[in-house]
């Protein structure tokens, strides 16, 4: 029994019922590994992570629709508080401003550029792993939780997303956070911690909107039953907690809704300019509900002419208002179409590409281990806490797991939030696993078991991958057998060997198998790192043929307030158009209108940029009207288009109007290339001052 309590650091005996606010109890510590030796492998962790997460941080930039919006936010308070996308405050991001807030901060103490951008990111992956160390060694012991730390620290969609300019690593750590405080809100019974867990979750949402709500299912059900309080009580509690959690979500998506539609930007990917059916539709529902958000509704030309709901024309703030248009494309975007789709929805889509290369490499070590942890016993969530790491962990990695397997459209970083839970399961499950194997019986059989059947799953990935198969699957496959193998064949023979002696072996031996299942995770973390093919999207392992990896480089300008970005492969804007476009702006509001991604010329300029049809998330699909009354006003000057794009989509009436009524630029006065520049991807400028 001590020796058992010296393997996995968890104390044998089962804690009393405690009363309703309770002593919290002394968190265990192995008797044979020292101190020194915890804080050297939590150091080593730690120090594995940064440099997953930091080392040549933004060395292929940062992505391109977030970063336009992070400058923006640092031009003025307007612009910092409603996310605006340009800066103009035109239109704003399809998200909440929360995790850009920590953006805009890093850039405004380090200068905006790639490092500043991702630097948040990064510091959240890094704390993320700290914190899922102490969460799993409160209730397991420091083996349990160096190894749940291991496995989030090398977790391939989370090392790609913590180096990327998305806010899902953010999340995650706030997520965390409200993991933590609900834990000791269901061990104590005390309202303050579930309120704290409450108020933590609806600044998630602020972060990411429904995502965060992924794990509310799990802290209400992990408080209701294991609250060392009464039903009436916990309910009570439960209902005080929801409250505060909807205020505290829809606090900020509630002012800007009540703010005039004059004084702010335009809520992006709507139709109506509201962020709260922003936030339960587009950002929501249809997310589980639809293949591809808004697919029909959001293109019909009967309702896009005034937020009020009528057909008519344009509403009397795009001639009045200094923002401009406020018509908007919801189903535009980068994103819209199905090349990111997730994978076909199914019960086994996270075994299977291409979710299965981003966080399935472990997968069955983690079910196998949530088996190991649920067969314990009658289960006493009141008094035992493994139980309560159970409810937590298990139903944390079921809910997202069952969501991420059942919605029509996902991207694979989304993914990133369930990465703690399985991680967790993952080391929880190693020490339960290897305790039930010494301890005799049926469940002994689950190690061996994990052991091979994670070993298949990789090797089922790596097959779609012939070149690195090649030399993986053998490095994989040989210590994998060879350490199932010998604890099978120890425990047919376990009458006839010295349990101590047996396990002096078996140990070295289950820490090879554990060591090959941890290669290919680990270097598929670290391809996009070494092979610099980081994206808007963030994926690890190797780009696959068809792939298109973009991003932007900016150099630090200096002032902290700006910085000269350029695009990282071959764009359609040059030094030369852009400093045309400026010259003759006049007093036009916006610098130009363009059905070419806007992002590199908010970055290069500064300058309100308006995106057309499917150049951004934060399009605008402008009728015929609305674009005479932009003209007219002296808000638009010119307009940027692609007829490759126009040609490949069909015919666009707001082209066609262009190319009626505006005059065109000849290439020669605005691009280095001269005369060939108005035939090169069929991209020509065209200036409305002069109405034909």
């Amino acid at each position: 029994m001590e020796n058992e309590q010296a393997i996995t650091g968890t104390p044998t005996t089962r804690p009393q019922t405690e009363p309703e606010h309770p002593i919290e109890p002394r968190e265990p510590e192995p008797q044979r590994l020292p101190i020194i030796g915890q804080r050297l492998a939590l150091f080593g962790i730690l120090l594995l992570a940064a440099c997953m997460d930091f080392y040549r941080l933004g060395q292929d930039g940062f992505g391109s629709y977030y970063p336009p919006a992070v400058r923006s936010m640092m031009d003025n308070w307007h612009n910092f508080f409603f996310a605006a996308y340009d800066p103009g405050g035109i239109t704003s991001l399809d998200k909440p401003p929360v995790g850009f807030w920590f953006q805009v901060l890093s850039a405004k103490i380090f200068g905006f550029n790639t490092v500043s951008v991702l630097l948040p990111q990064a510091l959240a992956g890094v704390l993320s792993v700290l914190l899922l160390y102490f969460l799993v060694r409160r209730h397991f012991g420091v083996v349990a939780g160096l190894l749940a730390a291991l496995v989030l620290a090398i977790s391939p969609i989370s090392v790609a997303t913590n180096r990327n300019a998305t806010i899902d690593s953010t999340l995650t750590l706030c997520l965390l956070l409200g993991a933590w405080a609900v834990m000791r809100a269901a061990e104590s019974g005390r309202l303050r911690w579930l309120l704290l867990s409450a108020l933590i979750v609806g600044i998630g949402f602020n972060i990411k909107m429904m995502e965060a709500y992924l794990v509310v299912p799990t802290f209400g059900l992990l408080y209701l039953l294991a609250a060392p309080t009464s039903m009436k009580k916990r309910v009570l509690h439960l209902a005080l907690a929801l409250l505060v959690l909807l205020i505290v979500s829809f606090s900020w998506a509630a002012a800007v809704d009540l703010t005039p539609a004059s004084q702010r930007p335009y809520v992006a990917s709507t139709l109506d300019d509201s962020e709260i059916n922003l936030a339960l539709g587009y950002d929501g529902i249809e997310r589980l509900t639809q293949g591809k958000p808004c697919l029909q509704a959001c293109n019909s030309s009967a309702t896009r002419g005034n937020p009020g709901g009528g057909q008519g024309g344009p509403p009397s703030s795009l001639v009045t208002s200094p923002r401009g248009t406020i018509t908007v494309s919801p189903n535009s975007g980068p994103g819209s179409n199905n090349s990111f789709s997730g994978g076909t929805p199914g019960p086994l889509r996270l075994f299977t590409e291409p979710l299965a290369e981003q966080s399935g490499w472990l997968l069955p070590l983690a079910l196998l281990g949530l088996v190991a942890l649920a067969w314990q016993g009658r289960p006493r969530p009141r008094e035992d806490r493994r139980v309560q790491s159970l409810l937590l962990w298990g139903m944390w990695l079921l809910s997202t797991g069952i969501f991420f397997s059942a919605a029509p459209f996902i991207h694979e970083y989304y993914l990133t939030i369930m990465a703690p839970a399985l991680a967790a399961l993952c080391g929880i499950g190693l020490v339960m696993m290897w305790r039930d194997y010494r301890a005799g019986g049926w469940r002994g059989w689950l190690l061996p078991a994990a052991l091979l059947l994670t070993a298949v799953e990789q090797i089922v990935i790596l097959t779609t991958y012939p070149e690195w198969g090649l030399w993986m699957i053998p490095l994989l496959t040989i210590p994998c057998l060879l350490a199932a193998g010998m604890l099978i064949s120890t425990r047919l023979a376990s009458r006839l060997t010295d349990q101590r002696k047996a396990t002096r072996v078996l140990l070295p031996a289950l820490a090879v198998g554990l060591v090959a299942l941890a290669l290919a995770p680990t270097v598929w973390a670290a391809i996009p790192i070494f092979q610099g093919n980081e994206s808007d999207l963030p994926m690890a392992g190797p780009v696959q043929e068809g792939q298109v990896q973009q991003s932007q480089t900016c150099s630090h300008s200096g002032n902290g307030t700006g910085g000269q970005c350029t695009h990282s492969v071959d764009g359609p804007f040059d030094p030369a158009q852009i400093h045309y476009l400026e010259e003759h702006q006049g007093h036009a509001r916006v610098l130009v209108v363009t059905n070419i991604d806007a992002d590199d010329l908010i970055l290069a300029t500064n300058k309100p940029v308006m995106p057309l049809d499917e150049a951004s998330y934060s399009s605008y699909p402008l009728t015929t009207s609305e674009l005479a009354s932009l003209v007219a006003s002296g808000t638009v000057r010119f307009f940027l288009l692609s007829l490759v794009a126009e040609s490949r989509n069909g015919p666009d009436l707001a082209t066609s109007w262009v190319q009626q009524h505006c005059a065109t630029v000849p290439p020669g006065l605005y691009s280095a290339e001269g005369a060939s520049a108005g035939t090169n991807g069929g991209i020509q400028l065209y200036d409305c001052v002069l109405l034909h």
